[in-house]
């Protein structure tokens, strides 16, 4: 097995002593991929894997480097529903309005997955609720379409 493949199976795996030598030992694996494209920091965030996530943007980690499809981590957590790794990508500098491959932000995320408390947070630093998807549709509208009333509320607040 591989350097690269035994950094990322230690991060599936949290075992953030593994990653700490490795990173040690060849830096460059902070921004390598997996064979689905994924990124460390990416990869990281999928497994809410918290003290990994922090570790690596301790070591410099491309808060927003995307993977094979354009999303950076911070969609990925609006589409899992982590909140708090939401909070520390966003508090760590990560660009709340990152558009992906289809168009879709991370608050477009938060509401197609009825993540009020993410989308609340991504509104309270700046998100921009008026960017269209790729259907043409903006979380305003994603919302109302799934009849989701909090987040309409959420929304529609957030645009007075």
């Amino acid at each position: 097995m591989s350097k690269k493949e035994d950094f990322f199976n230690a991060i599936r795996n949290g075992d953030t002593a593994t990653i700490s030598s490795l990173l040690e030992a060849e830096k460059t694996l902070l921004e390598s991929k997996d064979d689905r494209g994924s990124t460390p920091l990416i990869l990281a965030t999928y497994y809410n894997q918290q003290e990994i996530t922090k570790l690596l943007l301790e070591k410099g980690a491309g808060i927003d480097a995307t993977d094979g499809s354009g999303n950076t981590a911070l969609l990925g957590v609006c589409f899992k529903g982590y909140a708090e790794l939401a909070e520390l990508l966003i508090k760590s500098g990560s660009n709340v309005d990152h558009i992906n491959s289809m168009g879709a932000t991370a608050l477009i995320y938060a509401v197609t997955f009825n993540r009020v408390n993410i989308a609340q947070l991504l509104l309270q630093h700046g998100a921009n609720s008026g960017i269209r998807d790729a259907r043409g549709n903006t979380a305003l509208e994603q919302a109302k379409m799934q009849g989701n009333q909090d987040l309409v509320n959420l929304l529609e607040s957030s645009t007075q």
